[in-house]
């Protein structure tokens, strides 16, 4: 986009994603609002390709429905891809002016997915745990950020690695304007 803002997910994927995946996990519409701690309204406006999910919504859904956050976003691929930075699919938090753009979900077989995330200081990004066995691994491009599970969290700088738990409680901080950094998001 020419005004430096991320397009938002069309939500015709999100819809069409929630439908495939609570379909394949036998789940009614206030089954998987319950479990995901959301409205069961909610829900049938996003399935109807309604709303403005959050992050932290789409994130509560893949928990409960057992699937990456990548599942439910990602768009059907070309053969070759290619996405220019400040493009591809966005989604914004709630929580804190933090952006995560997908850039490559797990292919079948694989499980692995790759987002590019700006953060600005402020609030932090507090992430809820993630299925069980995610491993997330963090490398700074720019800026500064202090990321980790609760009580181990750790300040990074441009080029810094970093590996954690993703199945536990963590959170991404921005210490300076402008940072960004890439994530890389292991289901084992």
């Amino acid at each position: 986009m020419t005004d430096g803002t991320p397009p938002r997910l069309p939500l015709d994927w999100i819809a069409a994603a929630l439908r495939r995946e609570r379909a394949r996990a036998g789940l009614s519409l206030s089954e998987l609002a319950k479990r995901a701690g959301i409205a069961k309204s909610t829900l049938s406006q996003l399935e109807a390709a309604s709303g403005n999910p959050s992050m932290e919504t789409i994130w509560a859904l893949g928990v409960a429905l057992g699937v990456p956050f990548s599942a439910l976003v990602e768009p059907p691929a070309p053969a070759v891809q290619v996405i220019r930075a400040g493009e591809g699919p966005a989604v914004a938090s709630e929580q804190a002016n933090y952006m995560a753009t997908l850039l490559s979900a797990s292919p079948p077989g694989a499980r692995r997915d790759i987002y590019h995330l700006r953060a600005e200081p402020g609030a932090a990004r507090e992430s809820e745990p993630h299925i069980p066995g995610t491993v997330e691994h963090l490398i700074v491009s720019t800026g500064r950020v202090k990321a980790g599970p609760r009580g181990e969290s750790v300040e990074l700088g441009p080029g810094d690695y970093m590996a954690y738990r993703g199945d536990v409680p963590h959170a991404y901080e921005a210490l300076v304007p402008g940072t960004t950094f890439v994530l890389i998001m292991q289901h084992v």
